[in-house]
Order: C-alpha cells, then structure tokens, then sequence
C-alpha cells in the first residue's frame, strides 16, 4: 500500500447505476482498483480467487466469498449491504415491508465467510413510509447506501482509521427459502396477509404467485 493508494478488489452488480457511481469513485482516488462485476448464479473468477492486496470491497454483489479469498486482504474485507441490521440475507427490503418496519437503511460491516455476521462499521437509518413500495424504498436505499460507501471509502483514501460501531446483528441471515416462502400465496390466508405479501414482493414485472391444490400459479394484474 502506498500513501493514499491502497490495493483495492471491487466486487459489484452489473448493469447497476450505483455500483458504477461507487466503482468509479474508487477508481478516482486510487489507481490500483482491480473490479469485477457480477450477475446472479455466475461463477467466482479465478482472478478474483488469486487477488492479493489491501481492501476487498464488496458493493451489491452477487458472489459469497469464502475465507480463503477475504485472507487476501491484508487490512479488510468490507461488505455494503442493502438493509439495516434486523434485516440481514437475502430479501431484506421484502422482509422490512412485509413487517411494516418504520425504519430502514444500509449498512457498512466487516465481512466473515458467513453471510451478514461480521462486525459493523456504520449503519445509515432513514423512515420507511407506509406507502413505500419494492422499487420506491429500494432507490432510497441505493442512495442512502452509495452515501454511506463514500463516507467510508473516504476515511480509508484519507488513511483514517476505520472504527466499528456498537451496533450488533439483529437475527440471522434471511436465506433463498425464506424468501421464496414470502413470495407464495395460498387460498387460507386472509386478505390482510395477502395485501401484505404482494406489497412485500411485487417489483415491476415480478409478482407473488399462487399455491392452490398443488400447482403454482402467476399473478398477472394486481389491480
């Protein structure tokens, strides 16, 4: 590591605004960024698995990196999540709509092979609004979360230290099951459960589906 020039391996979404936004500010204060960007279901590069340097800095994505990888940063491995500390995993915004939670927000942690479990930087809060939907409170976390990468960011380029919090992991990470389970609707649930289920998991095309007698059925209009 040189002055104000860390190693740094980014690791984001693809085709994301805010990942683009984080890589390139990475990449205007240091000039050693290696990044690579991901979609779901695609494999580990094996350059990702031979990198070696400072900072693993994982922004959105897609890849759950096994200890192995994270003991190749020699100061830190950070992860960006999507959600606050009672919403760890995958799902995290479903689950905070499907409660009716009155808050929300990113957090910023260290990262350990177990997903969400490491120790936490910084938490940035904000109101989740009853009229909140999927989209509407996944784009204020986006921006909430791209603030709070630059604050960090900006102490480690600054060559300042990177304190933990006192803030703690609520609960265990939410895994695919669990939210495949949100995503189902069947005939004995009440109308309040249902509203609250297709609040919790409509987003643009994508709906909850249906569960009657054994076969799975597509939500096509929610009006």
């Amino acid at each position: 590591m040189t002055q104000n020039n860390p190693s740094i391996l980014f690791l984001g979404k693809k085709h994301d605004e805010c990942t683009g936004k984080a890589l390139e500010f990475c990449r205007q204060h240091s000039a050693a960024v290696s990044s690579f960007l991901s979609d779901w279901g695609e494999p580990l590069p094996e350059e990702v698995a031979s990198w070696e340097g400072d900072y693993i800095i994982s922004y959105l994505s897609r890849w759950i990196l096994p200890e192995r990888v994270l003991l190749n940063a020699k100061i830190g491995a950070i992860n960006f999540h999507p959600g606050p500390p009672e919403y760890p995993g995958i799902g995290c915004t479903n689950f905070a709509l499907y409660d009716g939670s009155p808050t929300y927000g990113a957090t910023c942690h260290y990262m350990l092979p177990r997903v969400d479990t490491g120790e936490i930087i910084a938490v940035r809060r904000f109101p989740l609004f009853p009229t909140d939907t999927v989209a509407s409170l996944l784009n204020r976390t986006y921006e909430q979360q791209l603030d709070l990468f630059i604050e960090i960011m900006g102490l480690i380029f600054s060559e300042k230290k990177v304190q933990v919090s006192g803030e703690k992991w609520r609960r265990k990470a939410f895994t695919r099951e669990e939210f495949n389970a949100l995503c189902r609707i069947n005939c004995d649930m009440t109308k309040e459960e249902i509203t609250r289920r297709i609040r919790a998991t409509a987003f643009g095309s994508w709906k909850p589906t249906i569960e009657l007698h054994g076969f799975i059925f597509e939500l096509k209009d929610l009006t």
